[in-house]
């Protein structure tokens, strides 16, 4: 079984700024991944062509199994706003997280995450080298879904964690809580905005893959992670290989572990 995280900047290429649905059909495909979790995730967002990209990637990986969860409705860094219940959005521009299995799914369950109350700074790349802005954040979201594997049960968990330091570590540790509730094994794929000890300190759970993953042309930092519960841990099968190839789109680059 392979498991892979990608967040897609919505589907936007380095090369050309732009985002082609063949193009990202093709970057998922190449992934061959029976459960895939997505961060960055756009539909009916005029940028990216009023598209569906969870349902696009699941096509491309002949998975009958996704779902999309909207973090906010409207655009980060233009004009957002929090969802007032699960399926708010429909037909307005929504912005979140996706997963998709091959494998089918028994339970889907989302937990909603609170913005950091103050901006941040974030470094933005410009002309004469950029410079610090002060960002807002947004509301985060976790998918999870109890999947029904040939190794029996397994939950697993696709999220993007807030940039703001420190407000990450808390967001994690309500996203442990709640996957808690769920069967084990447990498994959370995700942008944590987190490097890998950072992330292992705050949970305690197992580190399937150690690669660097950020920024994709060179990447220096792990923020992309695949972690599982200690609890249940030896229920799984053994991680019997770890990549993070360059993809044609994004600013990241996906991590694929797989196991047995």
């Amino acid at each position: 079984m392979r498991l892979a995280t990608f967040n897609l900047l919505h589907g936007r290429s380095l090369t050309d700024g732009l985002v082609d649905p063949h193009r990202l059909a093709a970057a998922v495909t190449a992934l061959d991944a029976d459960v895939l979790a997505l961060q960055e995730v756009d539909r009916d967002q005029s940028r990216s062509g009023n598209l569906d990209l969870t349902a696009i990637a699941a096509q491309a990986l002949h998975a009958d199994e996704h779902r999309f969860a909207a973090a906010v409705v409207g655009t980060p860094g233009e004009a957002f706003r929090p969802l007032t219940h699960d399926d708010d959005g429909h037909g307005e521009p929504c912005y979140g997280v996706g997963l998709i299995s091959r494998h089918p799914v028994t339970t889907w369950q989302v937990t909603r995450l609170k913005p950091a109350p103050v901006r941040s700074p974030v470094y933005a790349p410009g002309a004469g080298g950029g410079g610090l802005i002060l960002l807002r954040d947004e509301p985060r979201v976790v998918l999870a879904a109890v999947l029904d594997t040939p190794h029996g049960h397994l939950t697993v968990a696709a999220t993007h964690l807030s940039f703001v330091p420190g407000w990450n570590v808390l967001q994690l540790r309500q996203v442990i809580r709640a996957l808690r509730t769920l069967p084990a094994p447990r498994i959370l794929l995700g942008d944590l905005n987190l490097p890998a000890w950072a992330t292992r300190l705050t949970t305690g759970w197992h580190l399937l893959g150690r690669r660097p993953t950020y920024p994709a042309a060179a990447p220096r930092v792990q923020l992309d992670h695949a972690i599982a519960d200690r609890r249940g841990f030896t229920q799984l099968p053994p991680v019997t290989a770890v990549r993070t190839p360059l993809s044609t789109i994004s600013d990241h680059r996906p991590l694929l572990v797989d196991l047995g």
